[in-house]
């Protein structure tokens, strides 16, 4: 599970250190194996991901334990930016010549079922080839759609507000668990007064953010088949938006748009900005000063609308190894060797088993891994909401025209608009 704005900065900053080697590799494995069975009984299948080298490296190495352990499964490769990914993968289904095995996320699953591309993984579960206990705060549910099976998580992240520390001690802001957005809005005028500094980057086009705000008001982004909120409601949310960045609480959106893609927040621009927990790592990396998780502000003090969201592997209706398939997810979501060497890469590890092998030593992910048990701990944590076929699209038209509005490209009743006209269409309602 993502939020666009910050993958696509995620992945163009492990994109562009990418070698030759490694973009070879990239165009070349994984593009068309017969997914046969050699003479001696070795069955081949093809893996897919999104991300860049660092990702592929890790991803390898657990390859290279899974075939050590079942030697007759071989593993061919292929990985991709982003968006990059699900070009290809579009191309790659629409010819019947999916990846046998792939990383997958909510918003795709109805989407790919519907086309007939996802296999029900239940019976392989019932076989005992695919093992879907002992995940952690009911992430076994997770990619069940409909009655099926079709992803299994390998790792957790919930939305957060990631906060520049030093900003908020000068500010004197300490956000606590249960503050409401008032108490929020308060703070960012602060944060504006006491440093000099916007108090956030801006919510124009989070939708997983304001998918937890419809949440705290009894509304979700989508229902089972189509949106959950009203024109009315998007208009409330985006003029808000646009008065913050006008009174200086949210930052100037084209000052953010100029310093991509590093971060407005490590770009010392906004003093905090919502995003997954697991996402933290990059601003240390990005920026100079010391960076927090700051719980998500409410609307009645107690309600956050979060919930676990989740990577996952999925596997293809057409594959011809099934059973081979299954092993391959259960290694990789199981295995506590596999979670000592990705780490938090995609999150935190989705099975407790994996959960308790890797214990992080850096402050970073020490803090990612303490608020998702705070959250537990809470008992703030609710089912996702549905994600519709066509869910991804929206989610990228919500993107686009926010940060268009944001820069001033259009107004809040033609942003509301235009945004309905396209969901309308993607979800056929």
């Amino acid at each position: 599970m993502v939020n666009g704005r910050n993958v696509e900065r995620r992945t163009i900053l492990k994109a562009a250190g990418a070698t030759a080697a490694t973009l070879g590799l990239a165009a070349t494995t994984g593009c068309g194996g017969d997914g046969g069975t050699s003479a001696d009984g070795t069955v081949t299948i093809r893996y897919a991901w999104w991300g860049a080298e660092d990702r592929a490296e890790r991803i390898n190495k657990t390859i290279a334990l899974f075939e050590k352990k079942y030697p007759k499964i071989k593993v061919k490769t292929d990985f991709q930016p982003y968006l990059d990914f699900w070009k290809k993968f579009n191309t790659q289904a629409s010819g019947g010549n999916p990846p046998d095995v792939f990383q997958n996320a909510i918003g795709f699953l109805r989407k790919y079922d519907a086309k007939n591309v996802l296999l029900d993984l239940s019976e392989q579960a019932k076989a005992g080839n695919l093992r879907m206990d002992g995940f952690r705060a009911g992430l076994e549910k997770f990619g069940e759609v409909d009655g099926k099976l079709l992803g299994v998580p390998v790792g957790s992240n919930s939305m957060a507000l990631v906060i520049d520390k030093p900003v908020y001690t000068r500010a004197g802001v300490k956000p606590e668990q249960g503050w409401t957005w008032d108490d929020y809005h308060a703070a960012m005028k602060t944060i504006r007064d006491k440093t000099g500094r916007a108090g956030d980057t801006g919510p124009y086009n989070i939708m997983y953010l304001y998918d937890l705000y419809l949440r705290q008001n009894g509304k979700a982004f989508f229902t089972e088949d189509a949106l959950g909120f009203t024109e009315a409601d998007l208009t409330d949310w985006w003029t808000k938006a646009k008065e913050g960045v006008e009174d200086g609480s949210y930052a100037n959106q084209k000052k953010v748009a100029q310093i991509k893609p590093k971060s407005a927040v490590a770009g010392e621009i906004s003093g905090g900005e919502f995003t997954w927990d697991n996402f933290t790592v990059r601003y240390t990396s990005e920026g100079k000063s010391e960076y927090g998780l700051a719980p998500i502000p409410t609307t009645d003090g107690k309600k956050t609308g979060q919930y676990l969201g989740s990577l996952m592997l999925s596997a293809s209706k057409r594959t011809q190894h099934p059973k081979e398939v299954a092993q391959f997810i259960d290694f990789m979501v199981h295995d506590p060797e596999v979670a000592k060497i990705m780490g938090y890469d995609r999150g935190v590890p989705a099975t407790q088993a994996q959960y308790d092998a890797y214990k992080p030593t850096d402050e970073v992910n020490k803090a990612i891994a303490a608020y998702e048990e705070s959250l537990v701990k809470a008992g703030v944590l609710e089912p996702i909401t549905p994600h519709p076929n066509g869910a991804d699209v929206c989610e990228a038209a919500f993107l686009r025209i926010g940060e268009e509005l944001g820069l001033g490209k259009r107004s809040v009743a033609e942003a509301v608009k235009q945004f309905f006209t396209e969901s309308k269409t993607a979800l056929g309602t």
